[in-house]
């Protein structure tokens, strides 16, 4: 799934979510949109030869709904065609860079050049800093994740902004896919603000040297060094730690001990060494900084291009499991392993009816046999259309030693739901200390990977349900 199709789906699906009461979107919408795609879709796998995929459903029906939306709301057209401030910022700040590292070499006095120069010195010495901190950035990928995400969310924001004059409904949904959206696409638009990144400060570098040689073109270079602190011995050291490698590379001339003496607060040899020490900087700024920076930005483009092409989103979810039937998919199974709980008929018509609600009309139930209060986790395995769950009773206090190690077995690093049934408490408790048993058991669940449903079985109907 590409990156263009992923982001259909997801806006229809946060509006029909924010569209409880199908004000913006009726079921006569929704049913034509379903019928249409399902008839786009087959058409398009009998013309490719291959089976109808669930991708290709939800992208023909987003593109039905979105249609509609767009047609009734003239504001509305601008979300469907929006741009992520990556768009202008990927050509934008390379070709900034680009004229401003033209100007660093010019930041000094412009009648003669620096064996010290500081602001080329400074380009170098910049990017090796942000080498060091790519490194440890790579050691620390938890780290390194945190620092990253709220620049890419916003970058991938960009001027985004929800529409005035939109129905509450279709504004809270643009709303949520907005967030959404970032969440989900935070591992593309990290791969993008390295790319645009890595190319800017190989154009930064890219335009130093092109001054360097523009300005030799017409005018004379006269080069020497001062300093208030340093004698001739620690600058040659410097000089020859820092063109070593272009010596090496390029077999250009280096500066000897001597030379360096003589180039002493601008002594009389300093007209022969100008394009010497021209040749010296392009190169080792070309070695240092623009190389490195061009195949770091490659790889960040490569990643990008393949995160485009193979967008993460997650399918399993309740909406698309529901939309998985419309699609000509076999209904979804809801696979329900209570804990230290005995389910009896009124809650078993409960599990029905939450079925229904997480993937769709026709779901089935598959009520497992009870696990006794401290046994071993069976092993539940994964199957196409089937959907894993550990029903608790939250009258018990969650454990570690007990539900968390029972939850992590199940789970098993797979996609787990957590049935938090309340109807054993709802009557008994005031609803002051039930949101806060309700709170101690989604924080218990998600800590230990689960993702928790609150339901009261006894009136499903009435029941929160909403997921974390």
């Amino acid at each position: 799934m590409n990156e263009k199709t992923a982001r259909a789906i997801m806006l229809v699906k946060a509006i029909e979510e924010a569209d409880q009461h199908k004000e913006v979107l009726t079921d006569d919408d929704r049913k034509f949109a379903s019928r249409t795609a399902r008839e786009l879709a087959h058409w398009q796998a009998a013309e490719q030869r291959s089976a109808s995929s669930l991708p290709d459903f939800l992208f023909h029906r987003a593109e039905q709904l979105l249609k509609r939306l767009a047609a009734r709301h003239k504001m509305f057209a601008s979300v469907t065609q929006g741009h992520s401030g990556m768009w202008g910022a990927s050509w934008l700040l390379p070709v900034a860079a680009l004229l401003v590292g033209a100007m660093a070499e010019r930041f000094g006095d412009p009648h003669r050049v620096d064996l010290l120069s500081m602001p080329l010195l400074g380009i170098i010495a910049w990017n090796m800093l942000a080498y060091l901190l790519l490194i440890v950035w790579a050691l620390l990928p938890a780290r390194r994740a945190g620092l990253r995400r709220g620049l890419a969310n916003r970058m991938a924001l960009g001027g985004g902004h929800v529409p005035r004059r939109l129905p509450h409904a279709l504004a809270g949904g643009v709303l949520q896919f907005m967030v959404d959206w970032a969440r989900v696409g935070a591992r593309l638009n990290q791969a993008r603000i390295a790319r645009i990144l890595h190319w800017s400060a190989a154009a930064f570098a890219v335009g130093a040297v092109l001054s360097l040689y523009a300005r030799g073109i017409v005018e004379r270079y006269a080069t020497g060094w001062e300093s208030t602190f340093l004698s001739p011995w620690p600058v040659y050291r410097v000089l020859s730690v820092l063109f070593a490698p272009v010596e090496y590379i390029f077999g250009l001339e280096g500066f000897t001990l001597d030379e360096v003496m003589g180039l002493q607060n601008w002594g009389e040899s300093r007209l022969g060494n100008g394009a010497r020490w021209v040749h010296l900087y392009a190169a080792s700024l070309l070695l240092y900084v623009v190389l490195p920076r061009l195949v770091l930005g490659s790889v960040a483009a490569v990643r990008a291009i393949w995160l485009r092409r193979h967008f993460p989103l997650d399918l399993e979810q309740a909406y698309y499991h529901q939309l998985s039937v419309a699609a000509g998919g076999e209904p979804g199974l809801l696979r329900v392993l209570p804990y230290s709980l005995t389910v009896d008929e009124a809650r078993s018509r409960g599990l029905d009816t939450v079925a229904q609600g997480l993937l769709g009309e026709q779901a089935r139930v598959r009520l497992l046999p009870p696990a006794a209060y401290g046994s071993e986790a069976p092993a539940l395995e994964a199957g196409n259309g089937v959907t894993n769950a550990v029903l608790f009773g939250i009258a018990a206090t969650p454990e570690q030693e007990n539900h968390g190690v029972f939850l992590a077995a199940v789970g098993h690093g797979r996609k787990l739901i957590a049935l938090l049934d309340q109807s054993a408490l709802a009557a008994r408790m005031d609803a002051t200390r039930l949101g806060e048993r309700i709170e101690l058991w989604r924080e218990f669940c998600i800590l230990h990977g689960a993702e928790p449903m609150v339901v009261d079985l006894l009136a499903p109907a009435a029941a929160s349900g909403n997921a974390a």
